[in-house]
């Protein structure tokens, strides 16, 4: 189980961390990803991180702004996100993949959560 916490109301150019709590399967045997879905919008990776935390990725649209982090001794994942725009307003979602790396399809994530919704306005 996945539970995303963190989500809130900023203006333009404010930050939010965001936080994925987890139980049942070991979180360090997994890679995670957050991703988000604003209306009408097909979901989107944001970030993934290794099961090492290790190695990080982000989409173009928020490198230099967000930073994925992990704490595998908490086992909770989180989502720095610096410089906010009203473009990110969306509901995000983290994710588990226990069978491989941190990719960016949706489709390759084992487990989700329910989301969090984060508004920016402007």
């Amino acid at each position: 189980q996945l539970v995303e916490s963190g989500g809130g109301l900023v203006q333009s150019g404010g930050s939010l961390r965001l936080s994925c709590a987890t139980s049942g399967r070991t979180f360090s045997f997994s890679a995670m990803g957050w991703f988000r879905q604003a209306p009408g919008k097909e979901r989107e990776f944001v970030a993934g991180i290794s099961r090492s935390g290790g190695s990080t990725y982000y989409a173009d649209s928020v490198k230099g702004r967000f930073t994925i982090s992990r704490d595998n001794a908490k086992n909770t994942g989180y989502l720095q996100m610096d410089s906010l725009k009203p473009e990110d307003t969306a509901l995000y979602y983290c994710a588990a993949n226990w069978r491989g790396g941190p990719t960016p399809r949706p489709d390759d994530y084992d487990y989700w959560g329910q989301g969090t919704q984060v508004t920016v306005s402007s």
